[in-house]
Parts: C-alpha cells; structure tokens; sequence
C-alpha cells in the first residue's frame, strides 16, 4: 500500500477529458493548448499530447518544460521577460506573446524570426474572483486601446485574450467573445492567429459543445484566423485526488479529524480563495470537520458527512485536486511533500516522484 499523503493521477479521468477536447479541435478547427500554470506534471503528457497540440506558458521555467516535455507547439507568454531571460525564452518557443507594447518593442530584436504576438485586454471578463479578474481596475493584463496597438499591427502575427475565469455558462462566453469582436474587431483580422486563453469550462457534463465549436468555427472564419484555445482546469478536472490518513480525532464542540496533509501546502486554491474540498459521497450521521496538519488555524478542508466515526488510520480521498495544487504545493511547515502516483489506464497504479527531507533542504540554503 503506497504511503500518504500522495497525490493520484487517474488517466481514465484524464482521458474523458481529453476525448471531449479532441471533439472539439475537430469540430471547430482550434488548435488547444494545456497552459502548463495549471498543471505541469510531465509524467501524464505521454497521454495528453496525443490530444493537444502542445502548450502554453507563464515563464522561463514553463515554456522550457513545454519544449522538452510535452512536444507540439510551445506558446510564451510572460508578464514580463526580464533582459537575461529572453534569449533562452526564444530558443525553447515556437511563438512569442508580450503583454505589453513597451515589451514587445524592448525585446523586438531579441525575437527576430519568431511569430510576435501581443495580449490584449478588453476590460471585461467572466470571473467572480476580484484576486484573478484580468479585466480589474488598473490591470497590468494586455493592451486595451485599439489605437495604441493598431501602429504595431505590421509586427504582430497574432493576439492572445484570456478574460474566461472558470466560465461555464456558454452564453456568457459567447457574449464576451462578441463584446471582443465589437473592441477589437478592426484588429482581428489583420493577424494569422488568436488565442481566446483558457478558463472556459467546456468539458464539463452538459456544455453545449455542439453550439460552443460552431461559434469558434464561425469566429475563425469571419476574421481568417487560426483559433487557440489554453484550457487549463478544463483539461484536468476531476482527474486527481489527495489520498491522505487520518491522523487524530478530537471533539471542540464538533467532530474534529486531522489529516497527514495541508490545505496551505498541498491545495493552497482552497484557502486562497475560501473554498472547501471535495469529499465524496459526503453523506451520513457522523459529521467531521476535517483539519490540515500544518500549524495554520484555519488549515481547513471542509465538513463533511460520513457513513461512520472516522479512526486513526483510515484513508480519505480528497477529489479535484489536479489544477493549482502540484505546480503550488510548497514545504510550509517542512511537511511532507506529497508523493505523485499515477494510475494507468489498465488499473495499475506507479510511484512516478517521492519527495525526501534534500528536497526540502536543497529548497532553502
């Protein structure tokens, strides 16, 4: 029996996925991407390349790891590149996206032969999360002004937009696509490519993909342009769990479970933005609030229902728990890292990365 806590990768979840986003590049003609920001554990691409066309990235580090990693086309983006980084950037990218025109032209000489593109921002979005709103005030997020950027056009292959935030209401892409077009229409369709990002939950039970691929199929053709999609949850959901122990019951007024992981370095999502777990069937008299072991107080992963009294030992699996959480999970606390392990399509399950106390020493100096 493999050690908790460890994080599980089931590639049959995975799968179902990937099969509704091959769906969708056939049936509208984009081109998708895994932004890497989400999820980056390269023991999986085997899988996941055979239903992308490659990926995207937010860093040095990412797009590297796309190149060597995940194969296809490799996308670069960054906030910002510093000047000692720009250089390694290009030579592990097949396209380069600048945020800003002050970058673009800073780096312009740097990025000669490659496909240039540049974010824009078109000051509305779908997220319900002021902390990840790229359409909030004074954002540093892409260019907003039409005629800002309309002088540079000669330069750019193509434009990046991402203002979906875990959007899953089709209309409400729909709508914000269209309020693009009425911004930025005039650009559109002077470039080769664009990509609309990520944050569309489009592999969720019941999307309607039939209507969501004939408007990115209608959008292409209307501006002649090359559509990339940059799903990252979408990619992954519900495709991982947290297995962990229980570590120790106590009562203060409520049933409390403490468990060998931690919301504050192993799914740090949930207290970023106030959210609970996911433990399933949640159902039963014997309700617990279940603890991290970290020394944070409010290390909390939710309260959940179960069948019986939870004891020292028993194992619980803690779901969704793919996107933001390896690519986040830190050593606050110096706790034991979670392992990675794998389950294949046949069953079978794989240690494929433990992590000791050198991982945690050659972390600091």
């Amino acid at each position: 029996m493999i050690q908790t806590p460890y994080y599980l990768i089931d590639k049959s979840r995975l799968l179902k996925n990937l099969q509704r986003i091959d769906f969708v590049r056939k049936q509208s003609g984009a081109k998708v991407l895994l932004a890497l920001k989400c999820f980056a554990t390269w023991s999986v691409f085997d899988l996941m390349s055979e239903y992308m066309d490659g990926s995207t990235s937010s860093s040095l580090y990412e797009v590297r790891l796309g190149d060597e990693k995940f194969g296809g086309e490799t996308h670069a983006y960054s906030v910002a590149y510093a000047d000692h980084e720009i250089d390694e950037v290009v030579s592990h990218a097949d396209k380069i996206i600048f945020n800003s025109l002050s970058q673009l032209e800073r780096h312009a000489e740097r990025t000669a032969g490659k496909p240039v593109g540049l974010r824009l921002n078109p000051g509305v979005s779908s997220s319900g999360y002021d902390l990840a709103d790229p359409a909030r005030p004074f954002s540093r997020l892409g260019e907003s002004d039409p005629a800002r950027v309309a002088p540079f056009i000669g330069r750019l292959s193509g434009f990046m937009i991402h203002n979906n935030c875990d959007n899953r209401d089709f209309a409400r892409f729909d709508a914000l696509l269209g309020e693009i077009e009425t911004r930025f229409g005039g650009l559109l369709s002077q470039v080769e490519w664009i990509s609309l990002g990520g944050g569309i939950h489009f592999t969720a039970d019941g999307y309607p993909l039939d209507a969501f691929c004939t408007r990115l199929r209608n959008f292409a053709e209307h501006h002649g342009v090359q559509v990339y999609l940059e799903p990252g949850e979408a990619t992954i959901s519900d495709s991982a769990s947290l297995e962990v122990s229980v570590l120790d019951t106590l009562h203060n007024s409520k049933q409390l479970a403490v468990v060998d992981a931690s919301t504050e370095a192993h799914m740090l999502d949930l207290l970023i933005y106030r959210l609970h777990a996911r433990i399933e069937p949640d159902a039963g008299p014997h309700r617990y609030l279940i603890y991290g072991k970290s020394c944070l107080a409010g290390d909390i992963f939710g309260e959940f229902d179960f069948p019986h009294a939870l004891e020292v030992g028993q194992r619980l699996s803690i779901r969704d728990a793919a996107g933001y959480t390896m690519v986040k999970k830190n050593w606050f606390n110096g706790l034991t890292m979670p392992s990675i392990v794998v389950r294949e399509l046949d069953g079978t399950e794989r240690v494929v990365r433990q992590f000791g106390y050198h991982d945690y020493l050659d972390s600091l100096s």
